[in-house]
């Protein structure tokens, strides 16, 4: 595997350093203003890869990408934001300006579906803060060096990790609790390594996460999945970083091992796979037995033509990509800035759809990562002379619901869950009916342990 030329190196932006690029200068008043004022609130990071290439200088402020890593006024309500800003600009008092963003960022659902209280396992009735186990199949894990990103997207759902707000964090400092659960659960076949993003680390930390899980003893673990954005906004890292050969080695190790090594690679718009440096990263990880799994939230503002889905599925199947999923931006954050009506959603994705040959309509939604699972919209339909939503759970909590179909009454202004009705006059979805099971404890076996325990077909994950 051939070194290429080393590229520029990495250097990002935050609002105390913003004012030091040659962009800066390129903003309006009120726009320097948005980003001075809303970064105390939503996390901002950028870097200069993302500001030199993939953004449009000329189309601010509406160029996706400016929008994708911009704070914008809008991002709040008027009155929050005059109040805001006022604090930050005019009193500047420090305590004034903590106590009010701290009122802002929980008015925000900082722990979208449970992700706090019913997706961390407990083991000997205490939490693994840095897991979450929601789907039998899949237990997420988060690991501390890699809570930051490249740049910072101002619609995450993951935005809480970023702010500082220590109690709403997930993360690990090491694998061992990872492996020790994993011995304990052979229902497991997949670890979603997430963040922030792993791809922050580098190869060598990067590594000491991943071998963990190529030992003997977890030979139930089939998939090892890997979280991130690095492909859109620092395609450098498994291209010219000083240790980008080093990772796909890495990335080949899995592979020889007996393991799928899926990049679950995040893109919000087509630019972001238009230049060739990122389309060059594709190719690499693909070569190393890697598969790369496309997915992304479709977001007001940024990604409403369904001619930029199609194109980003049709250039990402030519590299040898998969297109995966389109979701649903989650109901948290700025959510009002950036949300959509689940008709247009619908209608968004079955443009793209039709526009694309049957390799790329592997992909799927649009979904919603709702409490009780991942839901999809499958159509809009009349049945019984009533006009309805057709859903059904891609992934569920209950492995029951996965496939069963059901149906809400249309809305046109529903734009989460939460807003739908149940169609035909039920008081309540089906799943709504299940009493919650009662967790159990579960004790955390010594890593040296085989995990095959008569207590594991048992326990209950949070």
């Amino acid at each position: 595997m051939s070194t290429l030329p080393v590229a520029a190196k990495f250097k990002p932006y935050t609002r105390q350093t913003i004012d030091q690029s040659r962009q800066w200068g390129w903003l309006d008043a009120s726009q320097q203003e948005a980003v001075q004022v809303l970064s105390h609130v939503l996390p901002f990071r950028t870097n200069e890869y993302v500001m030199d290439q993939l953004i449009d200088w000329n189309n601010i402020p509406d160029d996706p990408i400016y929008r994708l890593t911009f704070p914008h006024r809008d991002m709040l309500p008027a009155a929050e934001y005059e109040q805001l800003r006022e604090l930050v600009l005019l009193r500047r008092d420090p305590q004034a300006i903590a106590r009010y963003v701290h009122a802002l960022r929980l008015r925000m659902n900082p722990h979208p579906a449970g992700q706090m209280t019913h997706n961390v396992p407990r083991v000997n009735d205490a939490p693994l803060h840095g897991l979450q186990h929601k789907y039998d199949q899949t237990v997420l894990f988060f690991p501390s060096a890699g809570q930051t990103c490249h740049a910072y997207c101002t619609f995450c759902f993951r935005w809480p990790q970023f702010v500082g707000m220590e109690d709403m964090k997930f993360n690990a400092s090491q694998s061992d609790e990872l492996v020790s659960y994993l011995k304990m659960h052979p229902e497991v076949t997949d670890v979603l390594i997430t963040g922030g993003d792993p791809m922050i680390m580098n190869t060598r930390s990067l590594a000491s996460y991943i071998e963990p899980l190529l030992a003997p003893e977890l030979a139930h673990i089939q998939n090892i999945r890997i979280g991130t954005k690095s492909v859109a906004y620092w395609p450098q890292r498994f291209v010219s970083d000083r240790d980008a050969d080093e990772l796909l080695r890495l990335f080949e190790r899995v592979v020889k091992a007996g393991k799928n090594l899926a990049v679950m690679a995040h893109y919000s718009h087509a630019v972001e796979l238009r230049q060739d440096i990122a389309q060059q990263a594709v190719k690499r990880i693909v070569g190393t037995g890697a598969t790369v799994r496309m997915q992304g939230p479709l977001i007001r503002h940024i990604n409403e033509d369904p001619r930029g889905w199609a194109e980003l599925w049709q250039t990402g199947v030519r590299l040898g990509a998969i297109p995966y999923y389109m979701f649903v931006e989650r109901d948290t954050g700025p959510r009002a800035y950036f949300q959509l009506p689940l008709a247009k959603a619908h209608e968004i994705f079955q443009a793209a759809y039709q526009m694309v040959s049957g390799l790329s309509r592997t992909v799927r939604g649009p979904s919603m990562s709702a409490f009780p699972g991942k839901v999809v919209i499958d159509g809009i339909v009349t049945l019984g002379g009533e006009k309805v939503f057709a859903l059904q759970f891609l992934q569920a909590r209950n492995p029951d619901w996965v496939r069963k179909p059901f149906y809400a009454k249309f809305d046109p202004s529903a734009t989460w869950m939460d807003d739908l009705k149940p169609a035909f006059g039920e008081t309540k979805f089906f799943f709504e009916a299940d009493a919650a099971a009662e967790r159990k404890v579960i004790p955390l076996l010594p890593a040296g342990r085989a995990h095959a325990d008569s207590r594991c077909a048992d326990s209950l994950q949070a």
